[in-house]
């Protein structure tokens, strides 16, 4: 197998239709570890889709994308500081099913470039994961991420939880 030519660059706002698309993907794929459904997703138009492709110059936090030599957006990674208590926080993390995996290390060199932006803000990362998202939470604990023991309310089930995780960087 010859090895996987990608572009791991920041996102911007002229990015809107590959990332509406990548984030409808992201839903379909594993529905609940992510903060809106499907439908609320579809709904959005272009100036939200653009804002959230902003967020990856926007200074506030980082964005990236992960995009195969065809051109296909292959996975994302998001991260931002709600506040200076809480520290950055990893969000929107996801990588298509053909290209998860220790092979291919897509996760891993998304999540290097999270970290380092995350560096400049604090000495860890967190993030929330769904409890039922056993795949996940597996992956991140491989990378160094650890329970605290913490949960917070799954905003689409108030019935389930999701597991706060946290990095030492």
């Amino acid at each position: 197998m010859t090895e996987l030519e990608l572009l791991i660059r920041s996102t911007v706002d002229d990015d809107w239709r590959e990332i509406r698309e990548l984030r409808l993907e992201m839903i379909r794929d594993t529905p609940t570890a992510y903060t809106e459904t499907l439908e609320t997703a579809l709904g959005h138009d272009e100036a939200e889709w653009r804002m959230r492709g902003a967020r990856g110059a926007s200074g506030n936090g980082i964005a990236i994308a992960a995009i195969a030599e065809s051109g296909r957006w292959i996975g994302t990674m998001a991260g931002f500081v709600p506040d200076p208590d809480t520290g950055p926080i990893l969000v929107g993390v996801y990588v298509s099913p053909d290209f998860r995996g220790n092979t291919v290390g897509l996760t891993d060199a998304l999540l290097m470039s999270v970290e380092s932006w995350a560096r400049t803000e604090s000495t860890q990362l967190t993030l929330h994961v769904h409890e039922d998202n056993i795949r996940a939470r597996t992956a991140y604990e491989r990378r160094g991420f650890v329970v605290t023991g913490h949960t917070v309310e799954y905003n689409l089930d108030p019935s389930k939880k999701e597991l706060e995780m946290v990095k030492t960087l």
